[in-house]
């Protein structure tokens, strides 16, 4: 009988065993039927084949870290507006222009409003296309179309991921790194290149807005962490880490208790994005079209393929358009800080 072959190997051990029943042998050997032991001949028997296993081995990619952590809203349309209060200075109000006034009695009140704003989303499509062929649907020991639906809607959840973070903002969403409200703390005088030093850190957590800072997170690249890991503080005459790390891995890592995440979508290190700190309460996403996935087996008939496409419509960004003046002092604050580039 002729027999199907997979690089040699039997497909699966049912197939093994199909070749291998009483009178199959008797209409000739199958080349993928092995002897009983190596180096000795024919002397008959058959060895059951290399196991046989569904389970296919890929990369693990990195959970999706700003959708978790963002302001969520489905679209009904093509764009959503946002109403936002227009809030970039404490220094004599609050609000975009509300103020509370010490009156005497019978003294006349001061009027005073807030500032509104708008912020609008656009819907941005997110797209993977593939194909294959027919023969290779058929025949393919792992199921295809549920490992493709297995690895595109991951793949494009990383490409999400990576936009809600350095998107530029035309034709994709805004990232972080683009934010008009972010604050960009200054590398040291004569720290050396590619180095991340406590006084950065300091600077990074002193610039984070007061009500953000039990929320925001540290966001880095790999890279840095060789840098992190040896920031110290001089406590009289011994020290202390910068970062706290639990080396068994109950707790995640954190710098002054917030938690510090590792992430390849990260700039590199000496870089500004290298490592973030951030609120991602103040970053919104809009859904439009949860990812969908259509299948077809026309569009390359003629080349016998069947063709797989992705689609997912959203939009994201920043939503404060300027960094906060306080009070009192001239260091402005927002949930969305970085470090200057250090080269």
């Amino acid at each position: 009988r002729e027999a199907k072959t997979m690089d040699g190997q039997f497909k699966h051990f049912g197939e093994f065993l199909s070749m291998i029943a009483p009178g199959t042998v008797s209409r000739g050997m199958d080349n993928r039927l092995k002897v009983l032991g190596e180096g000795q001949g024919d002397q008959g028997g058959f060895l059951v084949p290399e196991q046989f296993t569904l389970q296919l081995l890929s990369l693990a990619l990195e959970e999706a870290v700003v959708r978790p952590r963002a302001f969520r809203l489905p679209m009904s349309s093509l764009n959503l507006s946002l109403p936002t209060i227009v809030d970039s200075t404490h220094a004599t109000n609050i609000f975009g222009g509300v103020r509370g006034y010490w009156t005497p009695e019978s003294g006349s009140y001061t009027s005073s409003e807030p500032s509104f704003g708008r912020v609008t989303l656009t819907a941005k499509k997110l797209t993977a296309y593939t194909s294959a062929a027919n023969e290779l649907l058929a025949d393919a020991a792992i199921s295809l179309e549920a490992l493709l639906l297995r690895l595109f809607p991951q793949a494009l959840s990383y490409f999400e991921d990576d936009s809600f973070i350095n998107g530029i903002g035309s034709g994709q969403p805004t990232g972080i790194i683009n934010a008009d409200a972010l604050v960009t703390v200054a590398k040291e005088t004569g720290q050396a290149a590619t180095t991340i030093v406590s006084e950065n850190i300091d600077k990074m957590y002193s610039r984070m807005m007061p009500s953000s800072r039990g929320k925001a997170i540290w966001l880095a690249h790999p890279d840095t962490l060789p840098q992190i890991v040896a920031m110290s503080r001089s406590v009289g005459t011994g020290g202390s880490s910068v970062m706290m790390n639990n080396m068994a891995g109950a707790a995640p890592a954190s710098i002054y208790g917030r938690p510090l995440i590792m992430s390849e979508k990260c700039q590199t290190l000496g870089t500004a994005g290298d490592i973030f700190f951030v609120d991602f309460g103040y970053y919104v996403i809009g859904d439009r079209q949860t990812l969908s996935m259509t299948a077809s087996p026309h569009v390359r008939f003629q080349n016998d393929e069947t063709v797989w496409r992705f689609t997912s419509r959203l939009d994201g960004r920043p939503w404060l358009e300027s960094a906060l003046t306080p009070r009192n002092g001239s260091n402005t604050l927002s949930p969305f800080v970085n470090l200057a580039t250090r080269s």
